[in-house]
C-alpha cells in the first residue's frame, strides 16, 4: 500500500473549540465530530491513513484578549508536540500562531519551529478582516521565507457582512471564496515573489482557482493588474503551490489541477473531523482509485508529495 499522508486534518481539542467557536453556532456552519487523539488514529485506521499533519482550524486564534490569544497559541502548540513525541510516525504538526497581531505570531512561529519543532505552519485567510496579503503581514512571512517553512493555508469567513445574509453556511461558498481571494492578494501583492522558499499549500484544491486560472491568465495577459515583471505570472505561482484533495478529490478536479500546477503539486487531504468519517474513508478509496492518475501518481499523491515537504517524516520512514 502507498504510504498515505493526510495534511488536512484537524486537532481541536477542547480547550481551543471552546475558546474560539459558539456551541450553537459553529465557525463555517457545521460542527465537527468530537475530536481527541485517539478518534483521530482511530480514523486512520479505518482509512489506511500513515501519517496526519495536525492543524487547528477555523476561526484560528485571533481573540481580543492579546495574552489569551498568545496563550492559546502556545497550548495548542505544546499539545501538538507532545503527541508527535508519543506518535512520531503517525502524527506531524502545523503551529498555530495568534492573529492578527504580527509581533505575537513572529515570536510563536520561532517558539514553534525552533523549539518545538513542529513541520509547519498554519495561517488562516484572514484574520478580523486583515488578509495574508496586507502589507501589514509581510514581516510575518519574512520570518516565515527565512525558515523556508510550509505554510498551509486554510480558508475563513468574509468580513463582508452581505456574505452573511444570504442564508448559506460559509462553508458551501464563502470559504472556497475566500481561499481564492488569499491566492489572488498573495500573488499580485508581491508576497509569494517575496517568499521564494516558502512552501504553500492551499486548502481544498485552492477554492474556485483551478476553475479561474484561464481567466487570470487572460487578466495577466492584458496587464489589469500591472506589470507582472516584479511578481511572476500568476501561472508561474500556480506551478511552485501546493493544492490539498480535501473536499476535492474528485477527477475532474485532479485533472484540472494537472493542467495548472502538475500532479507533483496536489497532496491529499481529508478536512476530517469536519468531513463526516464514512465520506473522509471514501475520499482515501477514490484517489487511489482515480482513473485521472497513474499508479504512480497515485503515490505521489496519497503521500510522496506530501513527504518531499516534510524532512522529519522522510527520514522516519527512509524515503530517498
Amino acid at each position: 500500500m502507498a504510504l498515505t499522508i493526510d495534511t488536512h486534518h484537524h486537532m481541536l481539542p477542547d480547550f481551543f473549540y471552546e475558546a474560539t467557536n459558539e456551541t450553537e453556532h459553529p465557525v463555517g456552519g457545521l460542527k465537527p465530530q468530537k475530536w481527541t487523539p485517539e478518534t483521530s488514529l482511530s480514523f486512520m485506521d479505518e482509512a489506511g491513513i500513515d501519517v496526519a499533519i495536525l492543524s487547528t482550524s477555523t476561526p484560528g486564534i485571533q481573540l481580543s484578549d492579546q495574552v489569551a490569544g498568545r496563550e492559546l497559541a502556545r497550548r495548542c502548540n505544546e499539545l501538538a508536540a507532545s503527541l508527535i513525541a508519543q506518535y512520531p510516525k503517525r502524527f506531524g504538526a502545523f503551529a498555530s500562531v495568534a492573529m492578527p497581531n504580527i509581533h505575537d505570531a513572529i515570536e510563536e512561529v520561532r517558539y514553534a519551529l525552533d523549539v518545538l519543532k513542529l513541520d509547519g505552519v498554519v495561517l488562516f485567510t484572514n484574520s478580523l478582516g486583515v488578509y495574508l496579503g496586507d502589507p501589514t503581514v509581510r514581516p510575518l512571512f519574512d520570518e516565515l521565507q527565512k525558515r523556508k517553512a510550509v505554510v498551509y493555508v486554510h480558508p475563513n469567513p468574509s468580513p463582508d457582512p452581505i456574505a452573511h445574509s444570504l442564508g448559506l453556511a460559509d462553508n458551501l461558498i464563502d470559504f472556497p471564496t475566500d481561499t481564492t481571494r488569499t491566492i489572488a492578494q498573495l500573488h499580485y501583492g508581491g508576497t509569494f515573489a517575496a517568499t521564494p522558499d516558502v512552501k504553500y499549500i492551499f486548502s481544498h484544491a485552492g477554492g474556485t482557482i483551478p476553475y479561474l486560472a484561464h481567466r487570470l491568465s487572460i487578466v495577466d495577459e492584458m496587464k489589469v493588474m500591472g506589470d507582472s515583471s516584479k511578481t511572476g505570472t500568476i501561472s508561474e505561482s500556480f506551478k511552485r503551490i501546493y493544492w490539498d484533495t480535501a473536499l476535492a478529490w474528485s477527477d475532474p478536479i485532479l485533472h484540472t489541477l494537472r493542467q495548472i500546477a502538475g500532479i507533483s503539486k496536489v497532496v491529499y487531504g481529508t478536512d476530517f473531523p469536519y468531513l463526516r468519517r464514512d465520506l473522509a474513508v471514501k475520499s482515501k478509496i477514490q484517489v487511489a482509485g482515480s482513473a485521472e492518475l497513474s499508479d504512480d501518481e497515485r503515490k505521489q499523491v496519497l503521500g510522496g508529495n506530501a513527504l518531499s515537504l516534510f524532512p522529519r517524516l522522510k527520514s522516519l520512514y527512509n524515503q530517498k
